[in-house]
């Protein structure tokens, strides 16, 4: 087998774009603990500027980062969310009640958790949403690491409770994470909001004119000081799924698939998978671990952000998803046990990216510092999740195999 043919089976598999980001994660934890450190931050301090005449966007490396490429990752979330809920598996009802109980189990305890430990700091306590996320491309890797023997009714639950998760993230971050906010930069947003929805009613398709929209209400929320990766998700919810009849032009371009949504998303997903979220874990996960302690270790926010994500997220989905079996309102998928259950309860406290992108809004307006302490217990608390899900599944699968 050559080169080329390894390569191109490995990003074909599923479990491709996890590895990426493990990768992406060790090498910046590499660098932040070598005596390259200087280097790798002067990186992401480096400033870049973009100006046209008088007005110009000026941010280091780190932020164009979380800024600009995460706002890709949101609209491919919203491209995802909106196709499972016009044509997927939350098109049925039946299928939303169990996955959306799950997701708000674990939105909710992972929080309580952390606002118990930090309830004393009004600066820590702000980070109460960091445990709350969970990334989907880590947890569905690890899975898939376990073959064919994992049902896909698993892999669908798994995959739902992370839909409703980011639905959770997306409107946390509005509400919550926004700060200042220039009224005339919103209304600039508002206008191509209104754009869009014209586009939409006018029957347009072309990705080219929704991109343009896009990147106008991107650079009016990021001046607007609501956080500029929303415009990904406010975008993706007007890319139209079908194309008028009437339409004869648009249906060229997009033979197969013939959807601009479909299209859009397919055409996204290696470059996110294998490029901005690489990209983003290796620009945030560089903790420098020289001189750590065991204080450092106990103080209230790795603690509150270990604990939420191994202990808070387990008991959150798997608690919540037995109470709604028991009651009667959902149903425990065919070929699921309860044992798959809780292994993939134990999954969704891998919540590395969308934690660390919510730790780095989390702190950014406090005077202190803890993004250190915010990417250990994230890393900590993600490692844990993730050695003690796979080894849960792995354990119940065989249960099922015998």
């Amino acid at each position: 087998m050559t080169l080329a043919e390894r390569l191109q089976r490995f990003f074909s598999h599923d479990a491709a774009g996890g590895i990426m980001l493990l990768l992406a994660a060790v090498l910046a934890l590499l660098l932040a603990n070598s005596p390259l450190n200087g280097i790798y931050n002067l990186l992401l301090d480096t400033p870049i500027a973009v100006a046209i005449g008088d007005f110009a966007i000026r941010k280091p490396v780190l932020l164009w980062v979380n800024d600009g490429l995460m706002a890709i990752f949101f609209l491919l979330v919203g491209l995802e969310l909106k196709r499972e809920f016009l044509e997927g598996e939350l098109s049925n009802v039946k299928n939303i009640v169990l996955p959306a109980v799950a997701a708000l189990g674990g939105m909710l305890i992972p929080a309580l958790i952390y606002a118990a430990i930090n309830a004393n700091d009004p600066v820590t306590i702000q980070g109460w949403a960091i445990p709350a996320a969970t990334d989907i491309a880590f947890a569905l890797g690890i899975l898939s690491l376990l073959g064919p023997r994992v049902p896909l009714a698993v892999k669908i639950f798994l995959t739902s409770v992370a839909i409703f998760d980011d639905i959770g993230a997306i409107i946390i971050i509005a509400l919550f994470y926004t700060h200042d906010i220039s009224f005339i930069a919103l209304g600039v947003a508002a206008v191509c909001i209104f754009v869009l929805f014209s586009f939409n009613y006018l029957g347009v398709t072309s990705l080219r004119a929704y991109a343009v929209i896009g990147l106008i209400m991107w650079v009016a929320l990021l001046k607007s000081s609501v956080h500029a990766t929303l415009a990904g998700a406010l975008l993706a919810m007007f890319i139209p799924i079908t194309i008028p009849k009437t339409n004869k032009k648009s249906t060229h371009e997009f033979k197969r698939p013939s959807s601009p949504l479909k299209f859009l998303e397919h055409s996204l997903h290696a470059p996110v998978a294998f490029l901005v979220l690489p990209i983003f874990a290796f620009a945030n996960a560089g903790v420098n671990l020289l001189g750590l302690s065991v204080a450092g270790m106990l103080h209230g926010v790795p603690l509150g952000i270990a604990t939420g994500l191994f202990v808070g997220k387990q008991i959150g989905v798997f608690l919540f998803s037995w109470v709604a079996i028991k009651l009667g309102i959902a149903k425990l998928p065919k070929a699921m046990t309860l044992s798959m259950l809780y292994g993939v309860s134990l999954l969704c406290g891998v919540g590395f990216t969308m934690s660390l992108f919510i730790g780095s809004l989390a702190f950014s307006e406090s005077h202190m510092t803890y993004i250190f302490d915010e990417r250990l217990g994230i890393l900590a608390g993600s490692f844990v999740s993730a050695i003690g899900g796979y080894w849960v599944l792995s354990m119940a699968c065989k249960k099922t195999d015998a």
